[in-house]
């Protein structure tokens, strides 16, 4: 039987400590979309991938800023069976508008690239 996951984001699968965004971006590969950079990193001994946002003020106000935020989450949040077990952090490039920002345009530039995650030895990086 095909039990669904919850739609909750609990604490443990998200990156909390600066030490945990710090190892992806000094440890990790750097994968990029047109409006997205992505870092990942081995989280194997967790056994679950973790997710980390980075948004700065470079993105706009605190209200454009939530709403990446808000779409993001809500992206990984429908996608969790494709992630990877890896720690990711997801950081909008600063030409990205807020206003722009849908779940269409999440699944469109991120999608592919949890596929290519989940396949080792992939390269999944586009300009």
């Amino acid at each position: 039987m095909n039990v669904p996951m919850p739609l909750t984001w609990p604490r443990e699968r998200r990156l909390t400590r600066r030490a945990e965004y710090a190892a992806c971006y000094d440890g990790g590969e750097r994968r990029f979309t047109k409006s997205f950079v992505v870092f990942t990193c081995d989280s194997a001994s967790i056994g679950h991938g973790r997710l980390g946002l980075a948004v700065t003020k470079k993105s706009g106000n605190a209200v454009a800023r939530n709403r990446i935020k808000r779409v993001l989450r809500s992206f990984f949040r429908l996608h969790q069976q494709e992630m990877p077990a890896l720690d990711i952090v997801v950081t909008p490039k600063k030409h990205l508008r807020a206003d722009s920002v849908d779940l269409a345009l999440a699944e469109r530039e991120l999608l592919p690239l949890l596929g290519a995650l989940t396949r080792p030895g992939d390269g999944g990086t586009e300009a």
